[in-house]
Parts: C-alpha cells; structure tokens; sequence
C-alpha cells in the first residue's frame, strides 16, 4: 500500500494504492505543465513516485509507537509526510529536522534549563541571555546537541546518528542550495532514528536521578541522609557525567539570582563531588573564574573563588590574561567553525590563535585539552570540507604540540563527537596527515603502542573506539 492508514481503520475507507499513485503522478504533470508554461524548469523538480510510495509505506509502522498525544502535536512530521507527498524530499528532510530540534527543545524544558544553559553556553556571552524555554531557539542546533549528549538526554550512538541527520540536512535539504539525491528509505530511516533517540527515549537512571537532585536543590535545604544519598551517587557517576553535574552546580552558585538555600546545598555538595571531577574540568572552573575577573563581573568571580578555595583548588586558577585571551580566541574559533561560511570565516581567529601561542608553542595548562580538541577539530574540518586558508595556520600548529598533547590528540577518536565527523572521507585524510605530524612527537611507550594499533586497524577511523584493544591502549593509566 502506498497510503497512510491509521491504528484501527479497515480498508473499506482508505483510497486504493493504485489511486494514490495515479492521484500523485496526475498531480506532478498538472504542476510540471504550469511550470513550463511560465518558463520555470519543470525537470529534476519532484522525486520519482515510487521513492515517494517507499515513504509513504513506511510510515505506519514508524509512528507506531508514537502515542495520541505525540502523533497530535507533531506538526513537522505532518509537513514531512505531505512533502513527500508531493515529491519534494529536500523540503521533507527540513521538516524532519524541525521536528527533532523541537522534541528535543522540549525534553530539556522538561529536565533542568539552567543546567542545560550552562552546558550549552558555558562561560560565553550567550549563557547572560539564555533564561527560559523561549531562549532555547538562540542555542544552535550543534549545541543543542552536544549539550543533549552531555547531560545524557542522548546516547552516544544516538548522538552520532541525530548528528548524522544534522550534516545530511545541513548538505541535502532544502536549507541550502544542493544537488543531492534523497531517497524513501532515507527518509524512512531518519524518521525512526528521531523517534527512537528522541521522541520516544526515556532518560538513563543517571539523567533522572540527577534531574531529581538538581530540583531538590532548588526547593529545600538538603538534611544529612539526603547528602549522603548524593555522596554515593556521585560514587556511582559514569564517564565524564561528573564533570558535567559540577558544571551545573557551578552554574547553580555564580547565578546572580541563586537563593541562600541553592547557594547552602551546593557548598554542601560540591567537595563531595570534587574528587571525582576530572583534571581538565578543575581547571575550566579556574579558566571561567579568570574570565569574570578580567570583565569585572565581581559577583561571579567572587563565587566562582568561594567553590574553588571550598576545595583547596587554587592551584587551578589560571595565568589569567594569556590564557583567558587564548579561551576567548579558541570560543571564535569554535564559533567560525560550527557557524555559516565557516570556510571563510575560520582563518581569522585562527590567525590570532596562533600570535597567543607564539613562536615556542606555549600552551598554559588551563586551556591545554581545549586547545587541541578545538586544534584537532578544525583540523579535521566539518565532514564537507575544511578551511583552507586557515589550513597552513592548523598544520603549523599542529607541528608545535609537545609529546602529551600529541597524545591527547591521537585518543580523541574515543569521543563520539569526532567519531562522527571521522565517519567521512574528507576527515579521514586529514587524520591520517594528523597522524604523520604528531608520530615523532610521541615519546611513552603507551602513546606509541596506541599509534601503532591505529596504524595496524583495518576499519574506518570512526570505528576504532568500538575496538576493544584500542580502547584499552587509549585508557588513562590507572
């Protein structure tokens, strides 16, 4: 069949699939013939019938798990459906992303905005504009999704194939001009992918119980067996969610508005779960400490220093005008890259990247993990292409890493974030290149047994964090 037919409904009230079909085709010819009469092209407009009859079979069974409620409020598959319809796949692909940006908007209304922000914006100008649910439009869709990932609203595969769908609608909707070819089946598919990592995912326990914490936070002042319970908690934390959760603390105590009893719980909190925050977050929190100093926002770095003496963590504050100028370079960075025109927009900030770093390659230890991450992204471009006048500026770059940042660089494979844009071919020979420039580098006998697995894997770069001797060799020391 090539029609919808709802939960329920019988035959004897649906139009045969034959007339469907005949219905569509006369349709396209009544357009194709106004287009020519006016001296429109009317040729390579619409996707072939069957493509379209493809979807359209398809979608029963992938909105079969959507409920009453979902299915009524889901507009933009609504568009989507009728915009194959018609034959317009590039559109139908729009309206998709539409949807997913829009569910996904609402499952973090849903969870803890503020904790979102500020995974999301970090430090940036943005996070002072960003307040409530109508803010969420000014979070861009990398953001969004990246942010997702972090608080585990996504899954990391679910993250890579939503992220996939971000760079297919980004090169092959009707957002920007394209000569890509869609299929139903890809439509197909990327309607289930959303609704299964999206619409339909329920939260990991991690994600609802910190959703709890977080609301407790804010409601009353926690009592001892309450702390406890979060102390073992925080014991149990996966991955690099205790990074994330300090992150949200902090938002929590340097907001302007924050409440003698959110600012009592967090002091509580905080030097429980300091031992379990990684090395590089310690010294992003001594980073956004130097950042309010430099801007004189006396009321945030007056906080942000009250949580780090909390901890006796001063040795994480910063050498505070090279490296916040080099934070605020790298953000300009990131910004050109994740934005539009990034090809022509990337060379400047990448130029002044380079004057911070000098000659000798000086990189202060605060913004050292990002530095590469952000180095090794731009380098490896955006999965379409990279900027090629800032291209010579990254390789130059790249030369003057030390032997532990080469190998910070060599394990970020690992990330499900450069894993996807390592699934494309233009990445993957920017990797190999990475690897050349980075091998006289590496010194420990780890970093170069790691180096030699990489060389020796015979799958795609973006598969090497699924192999279980690389992902041994590229775990910290114990």
């Amino acid at each position: 069949m090539n029609e919808i037919v709802p939960a329920g409904r019988t035959g004897t009230d649906v139009v045969a699939p034959g007339s469907v079909m005949t219905d569509l085709q006369r349709f396209e010819s009544v357009v194709r013939a106004q287009l020519a009469e006016v001296g429109l092209p009317s040729g390579a407009v619409f996707v072939d019938v069957n493509e379209r009859a493809t979807m359209l079979t398809a979608v029963p069974n992938v909105l079969a798990n959507l409920d009453g409620p979902t299915l009524g409020r889901s507009f933009y598959i609504s568009k989507m459906i009728a915009a194959v319809a018609v034959g317009l796949f590039d559109a139908a692909l729009n309206y998709l992303w539409d949807e997913l940006v829009n569910e996904l908007r609402r499952r973090v209304a849903g969870f803890d905005l503020n904790y979102f922000y500020d995974i999301a914006a970090g430090s940036s100008d943005l996070r002072k504009h960003l307040k409530d649910e109508s803010d969420l439009n000014k979070v861009e869709d990398f953001s969004l999704l990246r942010a997702a990932l972090e608080i585990g609203l996504l899954t990391d595969v679910g993250y890579q194939r939503l992220d996939h769908i971000r760079f297919m609608r980004n090169h092959a909707s009707a957002a920007h001009p394209n000569q890509v070819t869609l299929t139903g089946l890809d439509l197909a598919n990327w309607l289930q992918i959303c609704i299964r990592e999206v619409i339909t995912a329920p939260p990991d326990t991690v994600t609802a119980t910190t959703g709890r914490l977080l609301a407790n936070i804010k409601k009353e002042r926690l009592d001892p067996h309450a702390v406890r319970d979060a102390a073992a908690f925080f014991d149990q934390l996966p991955g690099d969610r205790p990074d994330t959760l300090a992150n949200g603390l902090f938002g929590l105590y340097t907001a302007p508005d924050r409440s003698p009893t959110v600012a009592d719980n967090v002091r509580v909190l905080w030097p429980r779960l300091w031992p379990f925050v990684s090395e590089d977050a310690r010294r992003t929190f001594g980073l956004r400490h130097a950042r309010a100093r430099a801007i004189a926002e006396t009321n945030f770095a007056t906080a942000a220093r009250e949580l780090i003496d909390l901890v006796d963590g001063a040795a994480y504050l910063t050498e505070e005008v090279r490296a916040v100028e080099m934070a605020e370079a790298i953000d300009e960075l990131t910004a050109a890259h994740n934005g539009m025109n990034n090809f022509y927009n990337e060379a400047a900030p990448a130029r002044r990247l380079a004057q911070l770093v000098g000659d000798q390659g000086a990189i202060p230890a605060a913004v050292s993990a990002l530095y590469v991450r952000t180095l090794v992204k731009v380098f490896l471009g955006n999965g379409y292409g990279v900027a090629w006048a800032a291209l010579p500026t990254y390789q130059s770059l790249l030369q003057q890493l030390d032997g532990a940042a080469a190998g910070i660089a060599i394990r970020l494979f690992a990330d499900p974030v450069y894993a996807s844009v390592l699934s494309t071919q233009n990445a993957r020979t920017r990797w190999d290149e990475l690897l050349d420039i980075v091998e006289p580098k590496l010194t420990s006998n780890s970093d170069r047994a790691l180096l030699a697995a990489i060389r020796d894997f015979s799958g795609t770069p973006d598969q090497l964090r699924l192999d279980t001797n690389i992902k041994k060799l590229a775990a910290p020391p114990q």
